[in-house]
């Protein structure tokens, strides 16, 4: 739903919202039940007193109206049955007073006549009385009473109680006296102490929401700015400060915060010194190292040109020395690269092209050398997968997995394969060889890291192509990933976005290759072990 998700999502990033939310949750059932509690109480102690009074004032007028009955039978003659009626309800209406406090009804009980008569005063309606009343006053023949609704004549009714008493008119049988005490002014004071209580308790729980925010703002606020500072210091904007008022525990915070920025940014001011020197130092003698270089380059090549004239140690030793002048200008250039890395000096010269003719190149390029050490290499490829790059750069990183591939395939085919999804492109590059030992695989980007030190290079290799080629396809904006097993070989994937400055979010391609050995199906099957993937992503 549309209000949902911004309520949702402002519930997990507002500890105001959630404090106060809270805070008004707990004031409602807290209030609703001293409330309920308070009313029960108001409730019970009115109504008593309303029903103390009610029983005493109708058995006062019981008793009263029986001895009226009584007397008036010891006479010389007894009055009618419809006068001795008239005579008590004329008496109960002049005691009830003007106006009346209470109501009556002298009923008949059954078993009637059809004689016998019944009298009410001001309209009351006989329905007034329940049957549960009437029924308990004829079988225990003693006083009860109940609430009930008061019906009058005229269509109106009242709430009210109900207090029933047996009567006995002489002549005439058994009868029923019933009081009926409205309500009327208990129900309005009950439903003014409801409403006050009622909005009591609304003003409180608002109050204690204001409340709660306000504490709560006092104690976030400086949390919040703190995180701002934290913010912009992590930016690189490392003179930014907390200000601090008072003593407090958050004055203590912003302190201490400032302090740790401080020593931060002392360290990391040293740090960029550090590196900056480094890297001068790197391109100084990278550079100062080309001058003797082209010297002694020079000089041996003379020597390897006249190596025929030579002894064989003698032609041997210039064959070395014209290999290892190539590793060094290799390792010098190298150098230089990664210099320009570190310090940020390196741009991307993105250009549209077909990524299908960056894999042919690389693989053609490394056809040589993949023939000498009898490796098959394997290409799987869409027609046209254009894709806007870098193309030297990518044909470095290309050139620099297909050769370390070969190197390490151990004669068995190397499989380059790319995809595309529409959003991004992916290319692996699968050998079979000795692969990678458990954790190794974040290590092969490290600079001068080898798999095995005792291993002799084939390529000649500086021990810095990995790393470049990392920082070649972050430049990008992608992913260059490994995975290996022991055994089962190894599996490098580099995720390009398709377009210059995009992101990557998923690979079109597998890294884990489904050729992949059982022992490693049975680890991806496994609830106890994933597989390992070790993700450099920029």
């Amino acid at each position: 739903m549309p209000v949902v998700r911004p309520v949702r999502q402002a519930w997990r990033t507002s500890v105001s919202l959630r404090v106060v939310a809270t805070t008004l949750a707990l004031s409602l059932i807290v209030v609703g039940l001293i409330g309920a509690l308070l009313l029960q109480r108001i409730y019970s102690g009115v109504l008593d007193a309303k029903v103390r009074a009610s029983v005493v004032e109708a058995g006062s007028g019981a008793a009263e109206s029986q001895r009226l009955l009584d007397a008036a039978d010891t006479g010389p003659t007894t009055p009618s049955a419809s006068r001795l009626v008239d005579t008590v309800t004329s008496a109960l209406a002049q005691r009830a007073g003007s106006p009346g406090l209470y109501d009556v009804l002298l009923l008949a009980s059954p078993p009637k006549t059809g004689d016998e008569p019944e009298r009410g005063t001001n309209l009351i309606s006989e329905t007034s009385v329940p049957n549960d009343l009437r029924s308990s006053v004829q079988s225990n023949q003693r006083q009860a009473w109940t609430y009930t609704e008061i019906r009058y004549l005229d269509n109106h009714t009242a709430p009210g109680l109900a207090v029933g008493a047996p009567l006995t008119i002489p002549g005439v049988g058994k009868y029923e006296l019933y009081y009926l005490f409205p309500l009327s002014q208990e129900q309005a004071t009950l439903d003014l102490v409801q409403r006050t209580v009622l909005l009591v308790g609304a003003l409180l729980i608002l109050t204690l929401g204001g409340i709660a925010y306000v504490v709560t703002r006092q104690v976030v606020s400086p949390v919040r700015v703190a995180a701002r500072t934290a913010e912009k210091f992590s930016a690189g904007q490392l003179t930014e400060r907390m200000s601090v008022r008072g003593e407090d525990d958050l004055a203590l915070l912003a302190t201490s915060f400032n302090g740790m920025a401080s020593n931060l940014q002392d360290k990391i001011n040293r740090l960029e010194d550090l590196s900056r020197v480094q890297q001068r130092f790197v391109s100084d003698v990278s550079h100062e190292l080309r001058t003797p270089l082209t010297t002694v380059r020079m000089a041996a090549d003379v020597i390897y040109e006249s190596r025929d004239e030579f002894d064989p140690a003698t032609a041997r030793s210039s064959e070395l020395l014209q290999t290892q002048l190539d590793r060094f200008e290799e390792l010098l250039a190298d150098l230089l690269e990664i210099s320009r890395f570190d310090a940020g000096a390196a741009t991307l010269d993105a250009e549209g092209i077909d990524a299908r003719m960056l894999v042919d190149r690389a693989v053609e390029a490394a056809r040589p050398f993949a023939e000498a050490q009898n490796t098959e290499l394997r290409v799987t490829a869409p027609e046209q997968v254009v894709v806007e790059l870098d193309s030297r750069r990518i044909d470095r990183v290309l050139r620099n997995l297909v050769l370390n591939a070969v190197e390490h395939g151990e004669g068995r085919p190397i499989d380059v394969t790319l995809g595309s999804d529409g959003e991004a492109m992916a290319i692996t590059v699968r050998d079979h060889g000795v692969g990678l030992r458990p954790g190794e695989s974040s290590l092969v980007f490290n600079r001068f890291w080898r798999a095995d030190a005792s291993r002799a290079r084939t390529v000649g290799g500086t021990g810095l192509g990995l790393s470049i080629a990392l920082e070649d396809v972050r430049l990008h904006g992608g992913w260059l990933e490994a995975w290996g097993e022991p055994g089962d070989g190894s599996c490098f994937r580099m995720t390009l976005p398709l377009k210059a400055g995009g992101a990557v979010t998923e690979s079109p391609l597998p890294l884990i290759p489904a050729d992949a050995g059982p022992r490693v199906h049975a680890a991806l099957a496994s609830p106890y072990r994933t597989p390992r993937r070790e993700e450099v992503a920029p």
